[in-house]
């Protein structure tokens, strides 16, 4: 989980700055909703990703197995990949704060 941690936490930082655009070019896809996806649910969420009309996307991880009652993180972003990470984010320090 701290790889995932760090990656989430460094993906935060502005995309322009020259260190982390090989992150982002493995986050900011397709690919990587997919394995922030993978990797948060072995931790115990699961995801739901909406697009809507207005070119926005909505993110949640729900604890895996609830009736999707129990929210753990929540984002609304231009893109579904950020999203993803920023719900991810929201939803690792709940998952943190359980054990």
């Amino acid at each position: 989980m701290s790889r995932l941690y760090a990656a989430l936490g460094f993906a935060q930082i502005d995309p322009r700055v020259p260190e982390l655009r090989l992150l982002h070019r493995w986050l900011d896809n397709w690919g990587g909703i997919g394995d922030i996806t993978v990797a948060m649910f072995r931790e115990g969420w699961d995801l739901q990703l909406t697009e809507y009309g207005d070119g926005h996307w909505r993110a949640t991880f729900y604890v895996t197995g609830q009736a999707h009652s129990i929210v753990g993180g929540s984002a609304w972003e231009p893109t579904p990949w950020r999203a993803v990470q920023n719900a991810a984010w929201e939803a690792l320090p709940a998952a943190e704060r359980s054990l």
